[in-house]
């Protein structure tokens, strides 16, 4: 079972995690009700199915003429899958994510109800699938912050994964392309699937950038005879440390020494330059490290 660790009630870190949970789930509403929900497009999860219901009942009940409301009927469908998953799977979920659910049904209605159905960019769906994911992927980037859930259809791919065994990323996949596909079937037009996979790819690549952030530093193997050198122009002129290992060389077997070290984008180019001008046979392989977290980094602590 994924750690939940529990925060002190009234506490900074629960404070915090509410805020973010009141701002990821508003900005996440007005994605919907600005730009996905009126160009009919179908992002996945229980607001995918939402959406498709909602204009499926347009005209069917006298007390919603327009639809069923979409925060409505994904609150409907949220809350029952989350109990289900807490009886299934355990507490994983917690009572952050059924608060996120309900308010991001709240304000998807609410907003809805002050600013109507009418998309904010009327003739351009594709400059509304943008913004509409990137809305959606910075509300939920906040939610996940809060260490809450999306719940949903991350629920659904949980508990197939205990009885199949298939990798949740993979399910998670499935079960959203079956709702965007479902979207298809209903709407009877091929391009709700595209700019609903355009969203789903943007939605993710700004969740991936909140919680990772944008990638400054980076990690680096250094081997070369020169090691020494390095070391001093690590420790000196750049401010930074470094890891020395002792490997071994698979083609002469020679006894070798290799650096490890992580600095930012700047400082790599200034240390390539320097090592390039002691030692042009040295071999550096260089990673994007998405977060380091440590002395002269990132606290461990955030």
């Amino acid at each position: 079972m994924p750690f939940l660790p529990a925060e002190k009630l009234f506490s900074r870190s629960w404070f915090v995690s509410y805020v973010l949970i009141l701002c990821g789930t508003f900005i996440l509403a007005a994605g919907f009700v600005l730009f996905i929900t009126p160009h009919r497009i179908v992002p996945g999860g229980v607001y995918g199915i939402a959406i498709v219901i909602h204009y499926l009942t347009q005209g069917m009940f006298s007390f919603a003429p327009n639809g069923l409301p979409v925060g409505t009927v994904a609150v409907s469908l949220d809350i029952p899958l989350i109990l289900i998953g807490i009886k299934i799977l355990g507490p994983r979920f917690g009572i952050k994510t059924i608060i996120g659910s309900a308010l991001t049904a709240f304000w998807v209605d609410f907003l809805t109800s002050l600013y109507g159905y009418e998309p904010l960019v009327p003739d351009d769906t594709l400059l509304s699938s943008v913004f509409g994911g990137v809305l959606l992927g910075v509300g939920l980037g906040l939610i996940f912050k809060s260490k809450a859930t999306s719940g949903g259809s991350d629920i659904i791919a949980m508990i197939a994964a205990k009885y199949t065994r298939m990798p949740v990323g993979q399910l998670l996949i499935i079960v959203d392309s079956l709702i965007v596909l479902f979207g298809l079937v209903a709407f009877r037009d091929w391009r709700i699937p595209l700019y609903s996979w355009v969203v789903i790819f943007i939605t993710g690549r700004v969740i991936d950038y909140l919680l990772e952030g944008a990638v400054y530093h980076k990690s680096l193997f250094i081997i070369s005879d020169k090691y020494e050198e390095i070391g001093q122009k690590l420790l000196y002129d750049l401010g930074r440390g470094g890891t020395l290992l002792a490997a071994t060389g698979m083609y002469e077997g020679k006894e070798r020494k290799i650096i490890f070290t992580n600095v930012n984008r700047r400082e790599m180019i200034l240390l390539r330059s320097y090592i390039h001008s002691i030692d042009p046979n040295a071999f550096i392989t260089v990673f994007d490290a998405s977060e380091v977290l440590g002395e002269g980094f990132k606290p461990l602590k955030d």
